[in-house]
């Protein structure tokens, strides 16, 4: 791992984005609460949540950080055809909450992904991205 030990604490934050693409079909049927498994959003927002509580026992010498704030947000999208996921996170620290953020979204769209496989074979997860990052010494990135 990187030392940080020399970095000020400062606030950081980070943001993510990502989509699942599904058919009409299984967005009707989440939509209406008829899937096997259950609430797929409810489902997937929470798993986001605890996937950025685990990043650092997911990725290889990611630093284990306080995360003071994690928002993860499902929508049902028909233009897409699918869902759209977003991760908002806050902490003070040493190093950013990039990762955390990241693993939000891959998390909650790989729970959607199973929650649905049984009846969309086609479910595919696309455009994982950080969208912000905020704080610490190399400045803000704004992609989107």
């Amino acid at each position: 791992m990187v030392d940080v030990s020399a970095k000020p604490d400062t606030e950081r934050t980070a943001i993510a984005r990502g989509e699942v693409v599904l058919r009409p079909e299984t967005i009707a049927l989440i939509r209406q609460g008829l899937m096997k498994k259950g609430d797929v959003l409810t489902v997937a927002q929470i798993a986001g949540v605890l996937g950025a509580k685990k990043t650092s026992e997911l990725i290889p010498l990611c630093h284990p950080i306080p995360i003071h704030q994690v928002d993860v947000r499902l929508e049902l999208d028909d233009d897409l055809p699918g869902v759209r996921i977003e991760s908002f996170l806050k902490t003070t620290g040493k190093t950013g909450i990039e990762m955390e953020a990241l693993t939000a979204v891959a998390v909650a769209a790989l729970t959607v992904y199973d929650m649905v496989k049984a009846v969309d074979r086609a479910g595919r997860i696309q455009n994982i991205r950080l969208v912000e990052k905020h704080g610490g010494q190399s400045g803000d990135v704004v992609n989107e």
